[in-house]
């Protein structure tokens, strides 16, 4: 268990703005964060930088890490640690750069970078989310456990990561996204542009006639509580449309993952108004051409973050079928469910979780390769 491991593995937080370094043992960061200017703009400064911030988080180091673990923004070959094409906040990358071998050439030990959203996901999954879902289930009495989980990051962009029985699936080009899904009311716009920083802004400017405004994701959250000064209905309403995009969205992923769902990021913090609505997305109904009614998911939706809701996700419906041709019975659990719930750890902490679980886990199986042969 990564909570239990003593090794170090160095973690980046690559923001278009900043770079933050840090080094984890056991899960947890050891070391103050070094912050230093992205420089996001010039390749060759960017990677000065990123070697820089390294550099100094080793000389701190009172042992020598094992590994350099990370995320970065936008698309990639992650097994290789080039990144490179469409990435607005780092424009310089777009022509590729291999960042994973550079850096091994510098320091000498092995690099593994990642999607942010995948990370999320796996962090959700080994210390987060999952293994949380699962002990509660186990408390309440039911046979009930999940092994898969989608995860979303709200904020700047629309991040998505998928664990596939307990296991991290990176696709086979990295490219596991629904950020380019067609918006659910808007048909030529991607779906990110409804569920992301500038669509709360831009529906509130909308809404309220106030296009104009300066205001933030968190201070149109306060509008809508009434503690702030401002249109609280088109705030509320701004959230509302918010949730049903991303419910429309994840209601996609939900149908070919059949897992739960953890959401993370700035935005979560606005949970309470948009949660209903995309909670109702995902549990509306479609119809067939002779008129029978259809759940948009073929499993019941709960929120987990309420106890009513999450008692009726644990009890299930379990009856007892007999096995033909003997007087043995065999539980049954006839309620299809999955769950969406808050992450607990924050998308941040789960990010870095997922960094260095991931690394302690790939040096693992090099060594259980090398002493196979």
């Amino acid at each position: 268990m990564y909570r239990n491991d003593i090794r170090t593995v160095i973690t980046l937080d690559a923001g278009g703005t900043n770079l933050v370094f840090g080094a984890m043992q056991a899960g947890k960061f050891i070391i103050e964060p070094i912050s230093l200017p992205a420089n996001a703009h010039d390749l060759d400064k960017c990677l000065q930088t990123i070697v820089s911030g390294f550099s100094q988080v080793i000389e701190k180091l009172k042992t020598k890490p094992v590994a350099i673990s990370f995320a970065f923004p936008g698309p990639a070959d992650y097994p290789r640690g080039i990144i490179g094409g469409y990435l607005p906040n780092f424009p310089s990358f777009r022509d590729g750069v291999a960042l994973g071998p550079f850096l091994e050439d510098k320091f000498g030990i092995p690099v593994f970078i990642n999607n942010d959203g995948d990370l999320f996901a796996y962090g959700e999954a080994l210390g987060g989310m999952l293994p949380e879902i699962n002990e509660r289930l186990e408390k309440a009495g039911s046979q009930k456990r999940y092994h898969n989980l989608i995860g979303y990051t709200l904020g700047t962009g629309l991040g998505i990561g998928t664990i596939i029985n307990n296991k991290l699936n990176r696709g086979d080009n990295s490219c596991i996204e629904t950020f380019c899904l067609q918006h659910n009311e808007m048909h030529d716009v991607i779906v990110e542009d409804g569920v992301s920083i500038r669509a709360i802004k831009r529906l509130y400017g909308e809404l309220s006639g106030c296009t104009d405004h300066n205001l933030t994701p968190r201070d149109i959250c306060e509008i809508a509580d009434g503690t702030r000064e401002g249109d609280q209905k088109s705030a509320q309403e701004a959230f509302a449309i918010f949730g049903r995009t991303a419910g429309s969205a994840i209601t996609v992923a939900a149908n070919l993952i059949d897992g739960l769902v953890v959401l993370g990021g700035g935005i979560t913090a606005a949970h309470k108004w948009f949660m209903p609505a995309l909670l109702g997305e995902m549990r509306s109904k479609l119809r067939t051409l002779t008129g029978d009614e259809v759940g948009r998911i073929q499993m019941n939706v709960y929120n987990l973050d309420d106890p009513e809701e999450f008692e009726m996700f644990a009890r299930g419906n379990v009856k007892q079928i007999k096995v033909y041709g003997s007087d043995r019975t065999v539980p049954y659990d006839t309620h299809k469910r999955i769950g969406v719930a808050i992450s607990k750890l924050g998308a941040n902490h789960a990010v870095s979780v997922g960094a260095y679980s991931f690394a302690l886990n790939e040096l693992d199986k090099k060594e259980n390769i090398a002493k196979k042969r």
